[in-house]
């Protein structure tokens, strides 16, 4: 599937991400989940120094580096929960409506004294 001719939802990146993992072979030995989420968090970094030194990207040189770092997290989340069988979608979704609900994220509370900054 060309990713890039329709729109898709968050499910169908999840299976053509962990699709194309399991094609390539990273998952043909077992690794650990804490190994899988620090190669995430390893995709952030990479995103944070893309921003900190305003750097295009070397594999993608129309795109900044912190946007395609960026879709590397994306891709290794969508990867990890395809691999764990997780319905990333319907909990995103999930997590949206309540966080419509949640006190700490109004406006107004943020902006009280001791209100959540970050």
């Amino acid at each position: 599937m060309r990713l890039g001719e329709r729109k898709v939802t968050i499910k169908e990146l999840v299976q053509t991400a962990h699709g194309d993992s399991v094609y390539a072979g990273w998952h043909d030995a077992p690794r650990e989940k804490g190994t899988l989420l620090m190669l995430m968090v390893s995709e952030i970094a990479e995103a944070m120094e893309g921003e900190r030194k305003n750097l295009m990207d070397d594999k993608l040189p129309n795109r900044l580096m912190a946007e395609v770092e960026l879709a590397d997290a994306v891709i290794r989340i969508a990867d990890y929960c395809g691999l764990h069988d997780y319905d990333l979608q319907g909990a995103i979704l999930e997590k949206l409506e309540y966080n419509r609900t949640r006190e700490d994220h109004k406006r107004e509370v943020r902006m009280m004294p001791g209100g959540k900054a970050f």
